[in-house]
């Protein structure tokens, strides 16, 4: 099991069982948990989600699939424990959410 610190010092963990579901359902974050780990240490944005989830955004000039955006969703239990619930590429994120910090 990984831990990454978040931006508000929250430690996030992203267990086995996590992993393999992210890399099940989107094949091309296979060797890509170095990019999670930056996207949740030092995003570029982060957002709410609908359920109280929070998506952690970072631009990535080259990944498998050309120049992407990486969204990590986790959650925050406590002030002291979270963890990731799925992590995935796209072209661009979503405007419409709340924005909770931005560099």
């Amino acid at each position: 099991m990984n831990y990454y610190i978040a931006k508000n010092n929250v430690k996030i963990r992203l267990t086995e069982e996590r992993w393999i579901h992210i890399i099940t359902r989107h094949p091309e974050m296979k060797n890509q948990k170095e990019k999670v780990f930056k996207t949740i240490t030092d995003p570029e944005l982060i957002q709410k989600g609908d359920y109280g989830e929070l998506l952690a955004i970072r631009y990535f000039p080259k990944t498998p699939l050309t120049h992407k955006y990486l969204v990590v969703i986790y959650k925050e239990i406590n002030k002291y424990d979270g963890f990731v619930l799925t992590a995935y590429f796209t072209t661009s994120y979503s405007k419409g959410r709340v924005i909770k910090w931005k560099l």
